[in-house]
């Protein structure tokens, strides 16, 4: 069946490998997408990782992004295709209200959420992979070059965030990724098959 499903949380969590696993063990009809996606808004959205910008500005460019992400997916969905994607708008949320913290006036969670509501698709399933901010530094010590999320402090206030944005939204379903990777994958199967999706 047709479906969106969205693999989400912190940085060195497991998303973007559970992700893929999921496509590749679910067969043609499952399709792979990710946030920033390869458009144009998506490539100044992976420049802005490298430069330095204003917080609004890469807030907004994010929302842009998803804009025509979201777009893009409903017409994979009503092509019959299973859309698993790895990032949606809770990573926006998550990050965005982080970064924006020091500069908003105001509560940067709650207009981050009601502007990418919005203008977001409803998942029928969003999957959130929990693991500690300390494993999850662990995890990607070994990248090349960190981006400018992955600090400890930083990645702390995420991954609250993340758990806030659970408990308002109960359909989102947390996962313990600090098991073994082939357990969190069957779990997250597990999830999609019980939602016929």
């Amino acid at each position: 069946m047709a479906g969106f499903v969205v693999i989400e949380g912190i940085d060195g969590c497991g998303k973007s490998t559970v992700a893929k696993l999921l496509v590749g063990r679910i067969g043609n009809r499952a399709v792979l997408t990710r946030e920033p996606t390869d458009s144009q808004i998506g490539r100044a959205v992976r420049k802005g990782d490298k430069e330095k910008i204003s917080p609004y500005v890469d807030a907004l460019l994010f929302m842009a992004d998803r804009a025509l992400h979201s777009d893009a997916i409903a017409g994979m969905v009503k092509r019959g295709k299973l859309v698993v994607s790895d990032r949606y708008y809770h990573s926006t949320v998550a990050y965005q209200a982080a970064y924006l913290k020091r500069h908003f006036r105001g509560d940067a969670f709650k207009w981050l959420l009601d502007a990418n509501l919005r203008i977001s698709l409803r998942p029928n399933l969003t999957v959130l992979l929990v693991v500690p901010p300390e494993l999850a530094l662990r995890r990607i010590s070994g990248r090349s070059k960190p981006s400018r999320f992955e600090r400890l402090a930083f990645l702390e206030q995420v991954h609250k965030n993340y758990l806030k944005l659970a408990r308002l939204d109960r359909s989102i379903v947390k996962i313990d990724a600090t098991e073994d990777l082939d357990s969190v994958v069957q779990k997250v199967l597990q999830l999609i098959m019980e939602r016929n999706l």
